[in-house]
């Protein structure tokens, strides 16, 4: 039905990375340091561990179904009925996040780098990037990956070597002074964003990468190194502007780089961490964009997904100028709504099919529709 396409597993493991990263490296060292104030970087450690563990249980569901999308694994597991309904939510989830990168994308870029440009203008333009990459297909979304990460790791490297003069030890002490419940906290926040939505990459894996089995170990590669570039950017955070001004700040990431000032030539090189972003928010809004439009072709029995590409794009930049009247709601949405929608699709529902697949093993294997 609709593409026969395959990546490879290294294309899949960049998609996993920028998928990880996405929103994180910009707005979560501020919630982290808002729950486990200079402990945030423990927080982020505590949350990247605890996501291998959530990416081994999304690889081991996937590879009971090595060529099915997780849509088709519902259908599967569930039966037609309640299977479309449990898909329907995975897809509303996905569509709604791809508005919400959207929207976030916009606010960043009219609130730091374009200020006299209106954010209907920013929206519609990245909103048409999304769409386009979404035709395209996905070895060309892949494809693209591979060159881009050369560019975000250059980047990066730039960014911390500038920054470390601007270090002081110090403001991560003393360390361990926040309590469990509040690191917690914050682990579940990174957790979340990074890790549990992730399921939405069940929509690749294992159905559509050329090697499933060896994509697996790329998958906890990808998810363990986005995790580690988010521990340092929060540790910097931490160790330059201190606890409370990160905790103040919607991007202390980008407040962050503010900060270099190498003898008084090198500065105002903020834009490369607004780059750096942009970068890992386009992916993971399309890698969003993508399960959704291509899950719902599926449900629909469509012979191809990119008919549903504009006008489902069309609806999620409306929707990502009047999602929310102010960052306050948006806040409220993330802290409440936004992570128990991602904790039940990412977490409840994987689970319950782990639970629905030992009961009904003999016979799924028996039909010869999972191995």
């Amino acid at each position: 039905m609709m593409q026969n396409v395959k990546i490879s597993s290294y294309q899949f493991l960049v998609l996993v990375f920028f998928f990880t990263i996405g929103t994180s490296i910009l707005v979560v060292p501020s919630a982290l340091a808002s729950y486990a104030k200079q402990d945030a970087w423990i927080a982020a450690i505590i949350g990247t561990g605890i996501g291998l563990l959530i990416v081994w249980l999304f690889t081991k569901i996937g590879l009971w179904f090595p060529d099915r999308t997780f849509v088709q694994m519902n259908e599967t597991l569930f039966g037609k009925w309640i299977g479309t309904v449990f898909s329907l939510l995975f897809l509303f989830m996905n569509f709604i996040y791809a508005a919400l990168i959207l929207y976030h994308s916009g606010t960043f870029l009219t609130t730091h780098i374009m200020p006299n440009t209106p954010m209907v203008a920013t929206n519609i333009l990245m909103g048409i990037i999304m769409i386009m990459g979404v035709r395209l297909g996905l070895e060309t979304i892949a494809r693209s990956s591979e060159i881009f990460i050369v560019v975000f790791f250059l980047l990066f490297i730039i960014l911390v070597v500038f920054i470390a003069p601007k270090i002081q030890i110090e403001n991560i002490q003393p360390v361990f002074e926040a309590d469990m419940k509040s690191i917690a906290e914050g682990s579940l926040t990174l957790l979340v964003i990074s890790t549990v939505n992730a399921v939405s990459l069940l929509m690749i894996f294992p159905a559509f990468i050329n090697q499933p089995k060896s994509a697996r170990k790329y998958f906890f590669i990808g998810n363990l190194v986005g995790g580690l570039v988010i521990v340092i950017v929060t540790l910097l955070c931490i160790m330059v502007l201190g606890a409370d001004l990160t905790s103040r700040q919607e991007f202390p990431s980008y407040g962050l780089a503010k900060m270099i000032n190498i003898g008084n030539f090198v500065n105002r090189v903020e834009a490369l961490m607004g780059a750096l972003w942009i970068l890992c928010l386009y992916f993971k809004m399309v890698l969003f964009f993508y399960a959704s439009v291509y899950g719902l072709a599926q449900i629909l029995n469509l012979k191809d997904y990119r008919p549903l590409t504009y006008p489902l794009g069309m609806i999620a930049i409306v929707l990502s100028l009047a999602v929310f009247p102010s960052v306050v709601d948006q806040h409220i949405f993330d802290k409440t709504i936004s992570k128990y929608f991602s904790l039940t699709i990412g977490i409840a529902l994987p689970l319950l099919m782990v639970i629905v697949y030992a009961i009904r093993k003999k016979r799924l294997k028996k039909d010869g529709q999972a191995s």
